[in-house]
């Protein structure tokens, strides 16, 4: 049988509480990365949600002059329906990055999301591929909506690629290297 002893009391380990060691405190992204995800590309989604949801003939005339309806007729029903899915589509990527990202320096969410929104930068890229391959490089046959389909979705693809792959960030790869002007280093005691 056991006997109901009482424990000791734990002592603190003097020794390794004077100990100081370095913490690496995130800031979070780098600015330019901020500016990008949280301000500018915000912005143009919500341009994008204008034109699909209140100026949805000018949306379907730059898309492809073509097979818009004339002027005198109506937008067809399921053209006028996909549109509406269209603009809240760009309302919820405006939402999305403007809002959740800010919320949070933690780049772990960051990442996650901004994969999410690379993956839907080749679907919008492979969307426009009806137009021929020429509108993936002969910019300067490219109408103001096709720098947003295009030009533009070539520069957020580009900023989530680089930010996934750290450029930028002042992430170390090893263990012994300084922090980067992105993070401060603070002494725990």
């Amino acid at each position: 049988m056991s006997s109901s002893l009482p424990s000791s009391p734990r002592i603190p380990n003097r020794t390794a509480s004077a100990k100081t060691s370095t913490a690496v405190v995130q800031r979070g992204p780098h600015w330019v990365y901020r500016l990008f995800f949280l301000h500018i590309e915000p912005f143009s989604a919500l341009v994008g949600w204008f034109y699909a949801f209140c100026r949805p003939r000018t949306y379907l005339q730059l898309t492809h002059a073509g097979s818009r309806p004339d002027e005198a007729q109506a937008i067809p029903i399921g053209t006028s329906i996909v549109l509406t899915q269209l603009a809240n589509l760009y309302l919820l990527f405006a939402i999305n990055e403007a809002l959740v990202l800010r919320c949070t320096a933690d780049l772990k969410v960051w990442r996650t999301l901004l994969v999410g929104l690379l993956l839907a930068d080749f679907g919008h890229l492979y969307s426009v591929h009806e137009l021929g391959l020429s509108v993936y490089w002969r910019f300067w046959e490219w109408n103001a909506m096709d720098w947003g389909n295009v030009g533009f979705v070539y520069l957020g693809a580009a900023m989530r690629i680089a930010f996934l792959c750290g450029i930028g960030s002042g992430e170390s790869t090893g263990s012994h290297e300084a922090p980067s002007h992105g993070a401060k280093s603070v002494k725990k005691q």
